[in-house]
């Protein structure tokens, strides 16, 4: 029997499973082979295979091997949590993008109990039981095998299907479409991180039951990394530093909208000027369309339909409106303003746009869930030929813009999802071959997401990596063939027919607010000189040099910095280590020789003394750090 396994075929005896393919190929380690994708349908290792099959074999690096490898450690935790709390009711325990949860009934525990929990995890790992599915052919069967649990009995009438299926590891028996892992021997290293509350289903009116989160490796190595970039994430956690820095503040009057302070308008302003700079440069008009608009847009463009438990609404004149959610509506209406041509194409209209979505209460989360936050959208025109060099473009775009940040990304081309989608076959195919191309020319490494489009086309998502090796999904280029219809827009092509034009929405910082909640992550607060709020700090020694250190700071000004004065009555070294708390890029110290020598005693926010300095060097340096957007200081941070 031949399978095909990364485009060359492989010889196996009759009957083999795709755990004989692993074997066959060495691939026993415990991070490889988690799972199988047989024909595209992800499946248990223990599958048959048939001749002529297409195989793939999901390794922990992917995101599917992490999925079935954390979510067969959920059923390992909920086993565990049985053998020391036999009364405890397991509800759902899913993977989740760093680990698993399981949600339990009847169980309350506080964290002096993890080390037991997890005593008992490894001990049933040392049995090393196989994962055995089983299928359940009828619902009744199910709720026989289930009837003692009322949470699992509610989830199986809630199902159409009327045949599951449940996995089986040792005594533990329970509920689960799968996959699993093959062995739980595969687990090398575990850890219980934290518990909550949470409520049966997501509904606060259901009872309160009690979520255990873990994470689990199959390499010892990999947990330590993964608790250190926890306690790195702790220390640069933006709802601490952010308020701490002056940057944002939340009040109880505005749940979900930031304020955003003084110090952090700084850093907002030179965010947007740069995108400015960036889009005029690339072709870009800007526009601004109005926050509040009638029911009636939203009746057109679907979101009334399908989005209106998210929209904030209101009233006026016995007419209905919503504050925008999206921006994309708003862009359509300034497009059919006015006949186009294909002349005009690409056509690239920017737009910072306000818009509101309800999030629950508990969703919210500092900068990174917000209810209110600015989209830095645009939305391009073009015909179907051109758009695999506009995403060309666009990819130019997104590494220009993210450069100055340090920021490295990883590209995922989200394709067709099997159900709800508009559009013809036909359509769907040119459009998701046309990111393809582009993806493939730009000659940048990209993951396939199947399935994952949105209904009204295909996507690149963009997700960038911060200082401590997180992932962060900020921008997207999505291609749209529903709101052009829904809104009849068109354009005269060179035949002088009026036809429709192609659509692509795309945002690269993706949420101003969620971007700069990252960026006070990925610098720790310790902001490049061209982004920093606080630049230079000028400290007279004594009440005699403040009138050259207010002559400094008018210079310092004019050349475009960020410039304050100590002039409290504190110690020289606690304005120092103030300003070394407050993240200053850079500290001048003023006495009696410098004055007469028109110098200054230069030292920075990492307490590196460079001693004396003639002022116009000094200026002329950090201008050019600040002009060119240095990440490099002009005086070294060691």
């Amino acid at each position: 029997m031949k399978v095909r396994y990364q485009g060359k075929e492989v010889e196996l005896p009759e009957g083999s499973t795709a755990e004989d393919l692993a074997k066959q190929l060495h691939q026993t380690a415990p991070e490889q082979a988690i799972a199988a994708q047989i024909n595209g349908a992800t499946v248990d290792l223990f599958s048959p295979l048939s001749e002529g099959d297409e195989v793939v074999l999901w390794d922990f690096s992917t995101p599917q091997g992490k999925e079935v490898y954390w979510h067969s450690s959920a059923h390992l935790l909920a086993q565990a949590v049985l053998r020391i709390w036999p009364e405890a009711k397991p509800t759902i325990g899913p993977p989740i993008e760093n680990g698993f949860y399981y949600d339990f009934a009847n169980l309350i525990l506080s964290d002096e109990d993890f080390e037991r929990i997890e005593k008992e995890m490894e001990a049933i790992v040392k049995e090393n039981f196989p994962s055995k599915r089983e299928v359940l052919p009828s619902k009744q069967a199910a709720l026989e095998a289930f009837g003692n649990n009322p949470y699992k009995v509610e989830l199986i009438e809630g199902f159409e299907d009327q045949t599951l299926t449940a996995y089986r590891q040792g005594e533990f028996y329970d509920l689960c479409r799968g996959p699993h892992l093959p062995y739980l021997g595969k687990i090398k290293a575990l850890k219980v991180l934290k518990t909550s509350g949470a409520y049966w289903r997501g509904d606060s009116t259901r009872e309160m039951l009690t979520r255990i989160y873990a994470i689990t490796f199959p390499d010892r190595k990999m947990l330590r990394a993964y608790l250190h970039q926890l306690e790195e994430a702790k220390k640069r956690d933006h709802k601490i530093l952010g308020p701490k820095l002056g940057l944002f503040a939340h009040v109880e009057e505005a749940q979900g909208m930031a304020f955003i302070q003084p110090k952090g308008m700084l850093i907002w302003n030179a965010l947007l000027d740069y995108w400015h700079a960036l889009h005029e440069r690339a072709g870009y008009a800007e526009i601004k369309t109005p926050l509040l608009m009638a029911r009636e847009l939203w009746e057109q463009s679907g979101h009334w339909q399908n989005y209106r438990q998210n929209m904030y609404t209101s009233t006026i004149d016995d007419r209905e409106y919503a504050i925008k959610p999206m921006n994309c509506p708003g862009c359509l209406l300034y497009y059919k303003m006015q006949v186009h041509s294909y002349r005009e194409f690409p056509l690239r209209l920017g737009e910072i746009g306000l818009v509101h979505r309800h999030e629950a209460s508990g969703a919210l989360s500092g900068l990174m869930r917000v209810r209110s936050f600015h989209q830095d959208d645009a939305h391009i025109f073009l015909e179907p030929h051109q758009i695999e060099q506009e995403i060309l473009n666009l990819l130019e775009l997104i590494d220009e813009l993210y450069a100055p940040f340090g920021l490295t990304y990883h590209l995922e081309l989200s394709t067709r999802p099997e159900k709800e989608t508009i559009g013809t076959d036909e359509q769907w195919e040119h459009a998701t071959k046309a990111l393809h191309a582009a993806l493939k020319a730009s000659g940048k490494p990209f993951q396939v997401s199947e399935g994952e489009g949105a209904f009204y086309g295909p996507k690149i998502d963009m997700h960038i990596h911060d200082a401590i090796g997180r992932s962060w999904q900020c921008g997207t280029i999505q291609l749209d063939m529903a709101l052009p219809e829904r809104f009849d827009i068109d354009y005269v092509n060179s035949n002088g027919e009026r036809v429709r034009p192609v659509m692509l929405h795309r945002a690269l910082y993706g949420s101003v607010e969620r971007f700069f909640g990252i960026l006070i992550e990925h610098f720790a607060g310790r902001f490049p000189l061209w982004l920093s709020p606080r630049q230079i700090r000028l400290i007279p020694v004594a009440d005699r040099h403040v009138a050259y250190a207010r002559e400094l700071k008018a210079k310092l000004l004019t050349a475009g910095f960020h410039t304050e004065i100590d002039e409290t009555h504190e110690s020289v070294g606690k304005k120092i280590r103030l300003a070394q708390i407050e993240q200053v890029n850079y500290m001048l110290t003023l006495g009696d020789k410098e004055i007469e020598n028109q110098t200054v005693a230069l030292r920075t926010r990492n307490n590196i003394l460079h001693g004396e300095i003639a002022f116009d060097t000094f200026i002329a340096k950090v201008l050019q750090e600040k002009e060119t957007r240095s990440l490099t200081p002009a005086f070294g941070e060691k």
